[in-house]
């Protein structure tokens, strides 16, 4: 288990990044959702035993791993937002690398670096150096990285950022396979990610937990407050001024908006399901 106990970041210029977040985790994908600067970073970063909280404490198996943190590195896979590379060296080579730095064996790593470049499809980009990788093969090269020694914990900070859509689907069901017997915490923007690898979200507003709980709950929360009507194209700042628009999508006929309002915004307005993105722009919205 890993717990984080009223977890507090302050920065200089007292910036409260993280304000008394309490979250424990168990084995499965915790998906952490919320705006830019809400804090997510910052807390991943402190699970990962990065940095430092400023206040609180971070259990793994009951130990304190502010005090102690090779408690949990030498079983963590962390994939920050902003990974960096060596772009001389090849995929393997920089793998090789790593794997030696985290201390895995060289006769491991001769095993396990071919079976996660087949993982996440760069088999036959292994011998290319990174300077001329794309920012999704780069990608996938953070996501192998973090696998490296087969981790009991996988923190890891929007991964799919510069993926296609093949290669999320893909990164999804490794997610879902990794979280059988493993914490797994997963920070997006991309909410649709969360829908097929798990049913337990967090929501950071302000530093602030606002939300914990299954996706049922976060839906339930704006119930019957989700509308969509067409609209003409001079009316839309009218809308995006007024209303909280969740998606504007352009046909022949106008415009179509849906938004979320506790009560019908125009007579041409019609009650529709919510999904999980009006869910979330609920929830940071309200």
């Amino acid at each position: 288990m890993l717990e984080l106990l009223d977890v507090s970041k302050v920065y200089s210029g007292r910036t409260r990044a993280v304000d008394a977040v309490t979250l424990r985790l168990e084995p499965g994908v915790l998906g952490l959702l919320g705006p830019n600067g809400a804090g997510k970073s910052s807390l991943l970063r402190i699970a990962a035993t990065v940095t430092r909280p400023t206040g609180g404490r971070v259990l793994f198996d009951g130990v304190d791993v502010v005090a102690h943190p090779d408690a949990l590195r030498r079983t963590l896979g962390y994939l920050p937002q902003d990974f960096g590379v060596h772009p001389h060296l090849t995929a393997r080579e920089f793998l090789s690398y790593l794997a030696a730095v985290k201390g895995l064996s060289a006769r491991s790593a001769r095993i396990r670096i071919p079976e996660l470049l087949e993982l996440v499809n760069l088999t036959g980009a292994a011998k290319r150096p990174l300077g001329g990788y794309s920012g999704g093969m780069l990608r996938r090269v953070g996501i192998a990285q973090a696998l490296l020694t087969d981790p009991r914990v996988v923190v890891v900070d929007e991964p799919t950022a510069g993926l296609d859509p093949q290669e999320r689907v893909r990164f999804r069901t490794l997610l879902s396979d990794l979280a059988a017997d493993r914490v797994v915490v997963l920070s997006t923007h991309i909410v649709s990610d969360l829908e097929t690898v798990t049913d337990d979200v967090a929501v950071l507003v302000g530093g602030r937990l606002v939300h914990r709980g299954g996706l049922d709950r976060l839906l339930d929360a704006v119930a019957g407050q989700v509308w969509e009507l067409t609209i003409d194209p001079a009316e839309v700042p009218r809308f995006q001024a007024g209303q909280r628009v969740t998606r504007l999508v352009r046909a022949a006929s106008g415009v179509r908006v849906r938004l979320l309002a506790p009560e019908p915004p125009d007579s041409r307005a019609r009650p529709v399901d919510p999904d999980l993105e009006d869910a979330y722009l609920g929830v940071v919205t309200r």
